[in-house]
């Protein structure tokens, strides 16, 4: 991957992007997923933060926003039309289970918050509510990229 860096998306197909903005991409992995939209033929349409879905901050109590990555609609095997609210975000803000820092664990308690809501709301859309991570983006890749690691006791020559 390159190096992080926030950047409006230029696309390739632009006929396919729904969203109302241009879009703008907050991560590599955001990047990475929205060139798979784009490209990808089974895709009929997608958007970049589509939309807003109101929840309450655990941490402070308040009613806020939540902003969902991407909403795709695309051709499913059953040759029939499926639509996704996507979420981009590291397994270690994803899942309880890899949130080992506290930084991690206090991100994926706000994120759990967030889709507990976006999971009945997307429902009553009549669209799913997946979140992908590096392992689903890497694995659709090919696996990230290898870096040889220089062995511990190789002699030099």
């Amino acid at each position: 991957m390159s190096k992080y860096r926030q950047h409006f998306y230029e696309c390739e197909n632009p006929h396919k992007y729904a969203g109302k903005k241009k879009p703008y991409m907050r991560s590599s992995w955001e990047t990475v997923f929205a060139r798979m939209c784009d490209t990808n033929p089974a895709v009929i349409s997608w958007a970049s933060e589509p939309f807003m879905i109101p929840y309450i901050n655990p941490f402070t109590g308040k009613k806020t926003v939540y902003v969902p990555d991407f909403l795709v609609v695309y051709l499913g095997k059953d040759h029939k039309r499926h639509g996704e609210v996507i979420e981009v975000k590291p397994k270690k803000e994803a899942y309880q289970q890899f949130a080992k820092s506290q930084r991690d664990k206090a991100a994926w308690i706000l994120n759990e918050a967030k889709w507990q809501v976006a999971r009945p709301w997307c429902k009553a859309q009549g669209v799913k509510f997946r979140i992908v991570t590096e392992d689903d983006i890497f694995s659709n890749l090919g696996g990230p990229p290898k870096t040889k690691k220089p062995r511990k006791n190789a002699k030099r020559r």
